[in-house]
C-alpha cells in the first residue's frame, strides 16, 4: 500500500536524537512522521545522567514525555521498522512493514545494537551492574569495586578514566597484549590492578542482576561490585545500503559519514545520534538531532522558494472553480451558527459577504432583513446560490468576482468573511483591508475563522491551514484603534459532524470590529 501527500521528512528513528529532530521540525510546520521501532539503545537503563534538568530520570520517561510534546505540533509517531528506501529523484520512497511513505527528506536515529562479549551471567546485568559510561553511571558505583573489561585495545582508556571513581580498579584483559607496556605502567602507578586471565564468568547473589565477583580461565575469583564493559556497535543502517553512503570508521564499526549538522553524502538524507557517533550521550545525541532536523527545514526552506520561482503560480480562480465544479455541493446550504450569533442584536441594513461560496450565509443574512449581496471567485458556487437563493424565495445578489483584485464600489452597515482562506495565494490580508475601507462609520466588520484545526484533521490536513487565534486575526488587520473599536474577539466552539459522520467540537475565531462614526483623538 502507498500512502499520498509525501512528508516533509520522515524521521527513523524515537530515541532522544529522532524525536528532537521531529520537534524542530514539526515546531517549523513542517509535515513529520517518525517511525519508532521502540528498542532505544539505553532501553536495559533505568536511569540517566549528565542531562541538565533530568538527572536520574527513567530514560523511558524522557522519550514518553517527548512524544506528548510533538503532538501539539502535528507530528505523527508511529511503531514500525523501516526495511527499504528507494531514491526517486526528489522523493524518496520508505517502505515500513509493507507500507510506502514518500517523504522530501530523511533524518536516520536509528542508534546502534550492542554486541556484548559472550561471557555468562554478563547480557542480564547489563545496565545495572554491568555498565559502560563513566559520565552516565560512574558516579553511581563510586567508592566500589570496579572491574573494566578489555576486549580490545580501544577500551583500556576506560581504567583510567574511572579510576578517580574508586582507589579499587582491576583491569580485565581477555587477550595478551591487549595492555602494553606504557599503559601497564601509567595504571600500576595509581594502584591499578591488571589480570590478564580472561574472565569466564560473572557471579552475583540469588540469581539477581547484582554482582558480586568475577571468575578468570585460571579459575581465581575476583571481588567485583560494578563492571565497566563496551560491546561492538553495530550500526541500524543496514536498509541504506543499497544507496551507497559514505562511510567512515567508527569505534570497532564503520558508520555512515556525516558533516557536522547530520548531513550524508546523499542530498537529502541526514544522520544524527549513536547510529553515527557510539560515544553519545543522551544529551549530545539530542542536541545532534535538534541541530539534523534545523538543517533540514533548511533545506525544504530553500526547495520551498526554488520551487516557486521555477513554477508558474496557481490561478486560485481556477482552482476554486475546479473545487466547486468537482463536487455536486460542496458545503450545507445552512447557515454557520457562529455568524447567525455574531450579527444577533445588529440592525439590518446593507451587507456584503466576501467569498460567500453556495450563499447560505447570504441567504440567512437576507431572511433577516438585511439587504445582502455575496462574491465569490467561482461562477460555479455563484450559480448554485443564485438557484438556493430562488428556491428559498430570499432577494440576495451574488456575483463573480476575482477578490485578489476586487476593489469596493459601495458602502456597507456590514462585511463578513466566513472561512475566508485558500491553499493557493490569494493576498487575504489586502482583500479584508479593502474591505474595511467599504464600511460605513457605524458598521460593523465580521470575520469567522478556523481558530483550530477540526478533531478529525491528519497531520496533512493541519499542515496545510494556518490556524490563528481570534485575537491573532484583529491584530494582523492593525485597524487604527481611533477608527475602529472592536465588538467581540473570541474564540468559540461550536458542535460539527465530520466528513465521516465522526461528532467533534470546532473552534471557530470570532472578530467583530465596529467603524467609529467619529475618529478619537489621540
Amino acid at each position: 500500500m502507498t500512502t499520498p501527500h509525501p512528508w516533509d521528512a520522515i524521521v527513523i528513528g524515537g530515541g532522544a536524537a529522532g524525536l528532537s529532530a521531529a520537534q524542530m521540525l514539526g515546531r517549523s510546520r513542517r509535515r513529520t512522521l517518525v517511525i519508532d521501532s521502540g528498542r532505544p539503545r539505553n532501553r536495559f537503563a533505568s536511569h540517566m545522567h549528565g542531562i541538565l534538568g533530568h538527572d536520574g530520570l527513567d530514560p523511558a520517561a524522557l522519550l514518553a514525555t517527548g512524544r506528548r510534546e510533538l503532538e501539539r505540533y502535528g507530528v505523527e509517531v508511529r511503531a514500525g521498522s523501516v526495511e527499504t528506501v528507494e531514491d526517486e529523484g526528489e522523493i524518496l520512497a520508505v517502505t515500513v512493514e509493507g507500507t510506502v511513505e514518500r517523504t522530501r527528506a530523511i533524518v536516520l536515529a536509528t542508534g546502534i545494537t550492542d554486541a556484548l562479549p559472550d561471557i555468562p551471567g554478563l547480557a542480564e546485568r547489563w545496565g545495572t551492574s554491568v555498565i559502560h559510561c563513566p559520565y552516565c553511571h560512574g558516579w553511581e558505583v563510586r567508592d566500589t569495586r570496579i572491574g573494566v573489561l578489555v576486549t580490545h585495545a580501544g577500551q583500556v582508556h576506560l581504567a583510567f578514566m574511572v579510576r578517580q571513581l574508586s582507589d579499587s580498579v582491576t583491569v580485565f584483559a581477555q587477550e595478551p597484549g591487549l595492555v602494553d607496556e606504557s599503559e601497564r605502567h601509567r595504571l600500576a602507578a595509581r594502584g591499578v590492578r591488571i589480570v590478564d586471565s580472561a574472565v569466564t564468568r560473572l557471579d552475583g547473589t540469588g540469581g539477581g542482576t547484582d554482582l558480586t565477583h568475577v571468575t578468570t580461565a585460571d579459575g581465581a575469583t575476583h571481588p567485583i561490585d560494578a563492571l565497566f564493559a563496551a560491546g561492538l556497535p553495530h550500526p541500524h543502517d543496514h536498509f541504506l545500503n543499497p544507496l551507497g553512503l559514505e562511510r567512515t570508521a567508527g569505534p570497532g564499526t564503520s558508520v555512515i559519514a556525516t558533516e557536522p549538522d547530520g548531513a550524508t553524502s546523499h542530498p537529502r538524507i541526514w544522520a544524527a545520534g549513536n547510529v553515527v557517533n557510539p560515544m553519545e550521550s543522551v544529551p549530545m545525541a539530542a542536541s545532534a538531532g535538534a541541530v539534523a532536523g534545523a538543517r533540514v527545514n533548511a533545506f525544504l526552506v530553500d526547495e520551498d522558494f526554488d520551487r516557486a520561482e521555477s513554477a508558474p503560480a496557481e490561478d486560485p480562480a481556477a482552482f476554486w472553480e475546479e473545487r466547486y465544479a468537482d463536487a455536486e455541493r460542496s458545503w450545507s446550504g445552512r447557515v454557520n451558527p457562529t455568524l447567525a450569533s455574531a450579527v444577533d442584536g445588529l440592525t439590518p441594513g446593507t451587507a456584503l459577504d466576501l467569498g460567500c461560496g453556495e450563499g447560505a450565509d447570504v441567504i440567512w443574512l437576507a431572511r433577516h432583513g438585511w439587504r445582502a449581496h455575496g462574491l465569490d471567485i467561482s461562477r460555479t458556487a455563484i450559480a448554485r446560490a443564485r438557484a438556493a437563493a430562488a428556491d428559498a424565495g430570499a432577494e440576495a445578489a451574488f456575483d463573480v468576482a476575482d477578490l485578489a483584485t476586487w476593489q469596493p464600489d459601495g458602502a456597507y452597515d456590514l462585511i463578513t468573511a466566513s472561512f475566508f482562506h485558500s491553499p493557493v495565494d490569494l493576498p487575504r490580508t489586502d482583500v479584508l483591508m479593502r474591505a474595511s475601507a467599504a464600511v460605513r462609520p457605524g458598521g460593523h466588520l465580521l470575520l469567522v475563522t478556523h481558530a483550530a484545526p477540526p478533531p478529525w484533521a491528519t497531520p496533512a490536513d493541519a499542515h496545510e491551514h494556518t490556524f490563528l487565534t481570534a485575537r491573532q486575526e484583529a491584530d494582523a488587520l492593525a485597524l487604527d484603534p481611533r477608527e475602529w473599536e472592536e465588538v467581540r474577539v473570541e474564540d468559540v466552539a461550536r458542535e460539527a459532524t465530520g466528513p465521516e459522520g465522526q461528532p467533534g467540537m470546532l473552534t471557530d475565531g470570532v472578530v467583530l470590529i465596529r467603524r467609529r462614526a467619529e475618529i478619537t483623538p489621540t
